[in-house]
């Protein structure tokens, strides 16, 4: 296990002035973790983008289908979960140790009232085991080394990347940095990836973009659908593809839900 986290450092790199994307990401999921100036900003967020709240929703729920899937249909029992962001419900290890108990997680994010809340993240079950690294995700080596005292990278990882590519503005970069830890792993591991979309249908999303990369931290970027699925280069593709993380397999026989500008895939390294 890492060690627990030194809360009265953390507190010293905890900004309270200005809103951060983690804890109005909270506030959207209903969380307690947020203050005054992160529900500001959602709510004016929330005002451009009226949706905003919804594909926050959509894109938790596609990390639990995805999970579910993994675990339960093809039998993965290692996750590496890089940018958690703040705990709320169904998170990545409850899911996974749900279906099978002898899961191991390990969760990676660089964000300091994420890290304070690491506690509550390392609570799994008994017979799995639950981690967390204070690590950038564009530091690939380091992660890895770190992540193999818990995981056997001899054996299929799936790496989960919600939303956390978004901060990498640089494409060569970007790009670059998941297919350098998909290569880590053997074959039979997946990459779960969501990303902010945009679309010339959906303007208000980059009107809530630009005001967030205006007021808020870190600065968030944007791609097109089709540049989202280039991160899945190489890997087979699951079906449906790359969609709206509403329309990727959900639970419902009903009428296909509405689009929202978060879109998500899941591929396999074969």
């Amino acid at each position: 296990m890492t060690e627990s986290p030194d809360f009265d450092e953390l507190s010293t790199r905890i900004k309270t002035d200005q809103p951060h994307t983690a804890r109005i990401w909270n506030y959207w999921l209903g969380g307690k973790d947020n203050y005054a100036v992160d529900q500001r900003a959602g709510d004016e967020i929330r005002r451009l983008h009226p949706g905003i709240g919804e594909y926050a929703q959509a894109d938790r729920r596609f990390l639990g289908r995805a999970v579910r899937h993994l675990a339960g249909e093809t039998g993965i029992r290692q996750f590496l979960d890089i940018g958690t962001g703040l705990p709320t419900a169904e998170n990545t290890h409850e899911v996974a140790q749900r279906i099978a108990p002898e899961s191991r997680v390990v969760y990676v994010d660089n964000d300091p009232i994420v890290l304070a809340h690491a506690a509550a993240l390392l609570a799994g079950s008994p017979e799995g085991r639950t981690d967390y690294l204070d690590e950038d995700l564009r530091n690939v080596d380091s992660i890895l080394e770190q992540a193999a005292r818990v995981l056997d990278l001899t054996e299929p990882v799936a790496l989960m990347l919600l939303g956390v590519v978004i901060f990498v503005e640089d494409d060569q970069e970007a790009y670059g940095i998941v297919r350098r830890l998909m290569d880590a792993l053997p074959k039979g591991s997946h990459l779960v990836l969501s990303h902010t979309v945009t679309r010339p249908d959906m303007p208000d999303v980059d009107a809530a973009v630009a005001f967030w990369n205006e007021h808020g931290t870190p600065r968030l970027t944007q791609r097109t659908p089709g540049a989202v699925a280039r991160f899945f280069d190489g890997l087979e593709l699951l079906a449906p593809g790359v969609v709206s993380c509403n329309r990727w397999r959900p639970d419902t026989d009903g009428p296909e839900p509405p689009e929202v500008a978060m879109f998500g895939g899941v591929g396999r390294k074969n």
